[in-house]
């Protein structure tokens, strides 16, 4: 068992198809020339003495190479966050060392002359690997063999690298997929960042059906579309934020006009059910397919089909309706439990945590070991209930359980219950201190743009879960806001919620215009690379950064996207970004700040709590609130 078997399996049955395609530069690459440059690449990764191969590279032709070449090297494989900050890269790529490495042009002489890393830039990498022979060198069979290492996101601290071994990779997809099930004219288009494991998923899986795969480095809403409609795409997987994004962008359209789109597949968050509706709609002829699965599982362990999507989109039985936002039942030889804390199985619709058995679940992290039981069960810390017919819905993290008074909440239900009152687009629960009840509910809730947001609102609300569920699940506070924070990969950022909203009042000013659109990526830089903050994006549909949090210990500061005429202080309505400083405690923070002895001036003034720090800009000119940074 190697994932090269996979492509070995393609080459011979359809070696002259064009298997990857990149728009971005208008090369592709056909699956006789992709085995081929594998073999060259693999000659070349075990001549390098390499103990990894890293690739540090949005998707491009370069990341399926190199994946297969470190199967064929019997080297695994390890993708690494490009978003990530230059410090938090070099900390991932110290614990692969020795590692070759493939990045891009502008981070290669960041690299270079650096212990234990050997690098290439991609063109560097692709001509190697498409100039050789592709050396017909054995490769191990060994199903123990380590393919895969995935650091997860490390939401809650230091990310852990999961162990995917061949077993497990070539399982999930022999079990899952079948061979040559594509027609020759099929195309998928891959979104996904290639570090997240649907990445890897949707590269071995398109390779063992024959699909050419198109690869589209950086979402947009527009991007996506106009790709899926010029290359004729016939399959596609998204994440709920990037779908939803799409229907927004064909918002006043009555279809898609994409007939040629068979699928669509989803998954990675919890989809909202009035975005996969309007998908529904706007998709007539596509089959829609939920897939929940997680690294540890190698992908997808649950599916809602889409004769279950149609079945529960036009039923009148709430129990089969209500199904349209779970995720489905187990895939063939997936086996699942909901447990309760003290490891019991629990009955349907009673919530707990999901448990998960079979071949292609791995559990296993380099240098901690295995999490999986002596009976082959993997606790994957996501909470849910199955229904009496096997359809299992999720909850969020187990970790994130409110405790209120000495009960136990899910989020997930109370989000349900908001997510079916018709002024309600989006939601997320927390608990919140409260000195009554140990942990109080509060909620952020996006809204329908034609609903007015006020207090008549969140009355409203209050009574509409008052009127479904226990009064001690009703939120205690609801705020509005334009949107909910969320990942790359469409997981709902839950812990930039509870600190926005538990964040002390006398320490948040209200929205200061401090930065400019230009300005970004240098006030990243700064905050990141001299202060230390940790940073995570999001982009609007057009692909523009309008949302990103950096946190260090003690602080989250927030940079959002704001109207111009919102905002007391913007000039010439040149700037649109409003800077949010939340902290626990604002002389601890000052000290941190006045204490690193910054060795460059930063780009913008930093505010916090009711202090301020007097800083330059790169020419010079003190910053403060009321003289904003003046627009080039």
């Amino acid at each position: 068992m190697n994932t090269m078997m996979l492509l070995e399996m393609a080459m011979s049955g359809f070696g002259d198809r064009v298997a990857f395609t990149d728009p971005a530069d208008g090369g592709s690459i056909t699956y006789q020339e992709l085995y081929d440059a594998a073999g060259a690449a693999a000659h070349d990764i075990r001549e390098s003495g390499a103990s990894r191969v890293a690739m540090l590279d949005v998707s491009n032709i370069a990341v399926p190479v190199a994946l297969f070449a470190s199967g064929w090297a019997g080297v695994p494989y390890v993708p690494i966050n490009y978003r990530l900050t230059g410090e938090e890269i070099d900390a991932l790529l110290a614990r692969v060392t020795p590692a070759y490495l493939v990045t891009d042009d502008e981070r290669l002489p960041h690299f270079q002359d650096r212990d234990g890393v050997d690098p290439r830039s991609r063109g560097t990498f692709l001509g190697v690997a498409r100039g050789g022979d592709g050396h017909a060198e054995q490769r191990s069979m060994d199903p123990e063999d380590i393919g895969v290492l995935l650091f997860t996101s490390g939401t809650t601290g230091i990310p852990k690298a999961a162990v995917l071994r061949h077993k497990h990779l070539v399982s999930y997809i022999v079990s899952s997929v079948e061979f040559m099930s594509a027609a020759e004219d099929e195309a998928a288009l891959v979104c996904v960042p290639p570090y997240h494991v649907a990445g890897i998923a949707s590269t071995l899986s398109s390779v063992y059906a024959g699909r050419r795969v198109v690869q589209l480095a950086n979402f947009s809403a527009d991007a996506w579309i106009e790709t899926a409609r010029h290359e004729h795409i016939t399959t596609a997987f998204v994440v709920p934020t990037m779908l939803s994004r799409i229907v927004d962008a064909l918002e006043g359209e009555k279809t898609a006009g994409m007939s040629h789109l068979q699928s669509l597949s989803y998954g990675g968050g919890k989809m909202p059910l009035s975005v996969i509706e309007k998908a529904m709609a706007l998709f007539p002829d596509t089959d829609f397919t939920n897939a929940y699965g997680l690294t540890e599982t190698s992908s997808t362990i649950t599916v809602l089909g889409p004769d279950e999507h149609r079945a529960a989109a036009t039923s009148e039985d709430e129990a089969v309706r209500r199904r349209l936002v779970s995720v489905g039942i187990p895939l063939p030889g997936i086996e699942l439990e909901i447990r309760d804390e003290d490891g019991n199985a629990l009955g349907t619709d009673q919530r707990g945590e999901i448990y998960v058995r079979g071949e292609q679940v791995s559990g296993e992290y380099e240098d901690r070991g295995s999490t999986v039981d002596t009976e082959g069960w993997f606790p994957t810390r996501d909470a849910g209930f199955l229904d009496a017919e096997g359809y299992l819905f999720l909850d969020g993290r187990a970790d994130d359980v409110i405790v209120r008074g000495g009960e136990n909440m899910s989020p997930g239900e109370i989000e349900d219950v908001l997510l079916a009152h018709d002024a309600v687009r989006d939601a997320a629960i927390v608990g919140v201190p409260s000195e009554e009840w140990g942990e109080a509910v509060a909620g952020a809730v996006v809204v329908n743009s034609d609903t007015p947001a006020n207090d008549d609102l969140i009355a409203d609300l209050q009574d509409w879960v008052r009127g479904h569920m226990r009064s001690s699940r009703v939120p205690e506070r609801i705020v509005f806001w334009p949107e909910l924070p969320y990942n790359e990969t469409g997981k709902l950022l839950r812990r930039v919620v509870k600190a926005k909203l538990t964040a002390p009042a006398q320490n948040v000013r209200a929205a200061m215009p401090l930065l400019y659109v230009a300005d970004i990526e240098r006030s990243r830089a700064f905050y990141c690379d001299q202060l230390g903050f940790t940073l995570t994006n999001r982009w609007d549909a057009d692909g523009r950064l309008n949302w990103c949090q950096l946190e260090m210990e003690g602080a989250t500061i927030m940079l959002q996207s704001a109207e111009p005429d919102d905002l007391g202080g913007l000039r010439n309505g040149h700037g649109d970004i409003a800077l949010f400083f939340l902290c626990e405690n604002v002389d601890d923070l000052h000290e941190q700040f006045t204490g690193r002895g910054v060795d460059a001036p930063p780009p913008t003034v930093a505010f916090y709590g009711m202090r301020q720090l007097s800083v330059r800009d790169p020419d010079g000119r003190e910053l403060c609130f009321e003289h904003p940074v003046s627009a080039a």
